[in-house]
């Protein structure tokens, strides 16, 4: 069984294999475009039958080469996951600090209580 990245590695290599299949019969460009010109019929075929094999492999090549792109780039579900996991921690993180000052209003808040008895105590004694 293959991987899902060995198995695109696989179908990249096809692709440029057929590609360059595609690609050998034209290479010689000058006996191509003097086959090109030639009167006889299967000349002008394997000039044709040629350019479509290229064509055809150059467009599953792009096609791969897209989908790679679009692997690249992460869904709508995946962005909004992120999203609520970053708005999640941000919670997390603001009711934190908000148990951590309502913990310093409580600190203070005795504080002052305890500063009024004192207060309080010293009045009564005056």
């Amino acid at each position: 069984m293959h991987s899902p990245q060995s198995q695109t590695k696989d179908d990249m290599i096809g692709y440029v294999m057929a590609l360059e299949a595609a690609l050998l019969p034209c290479l010689p460009a000058r006996e191509l475009q003097a086959i090109d010109r030639s009167p006889h019929p299967s000349h002008q075929i394997d000039v044709e039958r040629h350019a479509r094999d290229f064509m055809e492999a150059a467009k599953k090549l792009q096609l791969y080469f897209i989908s790679l792109q679009r692997e690249d780039q992460p869904t709508k579900e995946e962005i909004l996951q992120k999203d609520i996991a970053m708005m999640e921690e941000e919670v997390k993180t603001k009711t934190d600090l908000i148990k951590k000052q309502e913990r310093l209003i409580q600190g203070w808040r005795k504080e002052l209580k305890d500063q009024l008895e004192k207060h309080n105590v010293e009045l009564e004694r005056v």
